[in-house]
């Protein structure tokens, strides 16, 4: 059986929000790994309006970063933490989100970040980031996904050191071209999902939603991958 994780920028949801939650609820998300999440007033109800609009709850993030991990009624979370990054002088606090999940069959532990526009703390924090994800999956014997807004293409270090590390789900089993940015005449792929090589990748792609809505809703189109577990592993 498959599993559903998303990712998606929703840019502190200061777009269309109607049609923001027309999109999520597109998606169809068992996991959706959020980037830009509100973060200052009223950030925790914010996040809750978000999820509940796909049917969703808030499963890990913190306030600072900007992302978190929204789950499906039918996921089981584990475990639900954010961290904190690295932070570098003049630069924005980043984090990542990671959540422990059990559905379809399958325990994944699933990251959400969002990495600098600076080069070199992009590298840095994918680094870091991968690695308590990486620590994440160990402890409790699950499988790590990692969901982002990277900010760079797929030729670059930081994209590159991640593909080397996890599979980069699109160029595997794509659907539709893969760009993601800007979400009215998208030209870049710098969103991606990245997954344990012991994931089959059934699908990669976007959103099935409203193209209008996609365009009303946020800057970036959202990413959603189809994993399912190969065989004798158990989870």
């Amino acid at each position: 059986m498959t599993i559903r994780i998303a990712g998606y920028n929703v840019r502190s949801m200061k777009d269309d929000t109607a049609a923001l939650s027309r999109v999520i609820a597109a998606l169809r998300a068992d996991v959706l790994c959020v980037q830009e999440a509100p973060r200052f007033l009223r950030w925790r109800r914010r996040r809750r309006e978000l999820a509940s609009s796909g049917g969703l709850t808030p499963a890990a993030g913190r306030r600072s970063g900007g992302v978190a991990v929204l789950v499906g009624p039918d996921v089981r979370v584990l475990h639900g933490t954010g961290h904190h990054l690295r932070w570098f002088p003049g630069l924005e606090r980043r984090a990542v989100a990671i959540a422990v999940v059990e559905a379809r069959g399958q325990r994944l532990a699933v990251g959400s970040v969002h990495l600098d526009l600076d080069r070199g703390a992009r590298l840095y924090h994918a680094v870091e980031a991968l690695a308590l994800l990486r620590a994440t999956a160990s402890r409790f014997d699950a499988l790590p996904v990692l969901a982002g807004d990277l900010n760079e293409q797929s030729h670059e270090p930081t994209w590159r050191y991640l593909a080397g590390r996890l599979t980069d789900c699109h160029p595997v089993s794509p659907r539709g071209d893969g760009l993601t940015f800007p979400a009215r005449g998208p030209r870049l792929r710098i969103d991606a999902i990245f997954a344990a090589g012991d994931l089959r990748v059934v699908s990669c792609g976007g959103g099935e939603a409203d193209p209008a809505d996609l365009v009303a809703a946020t800057d970036h189109l959202p990413v959603v991958a189809e994993l399912s577990r190969t065989a004798g592993r158990s989870g």
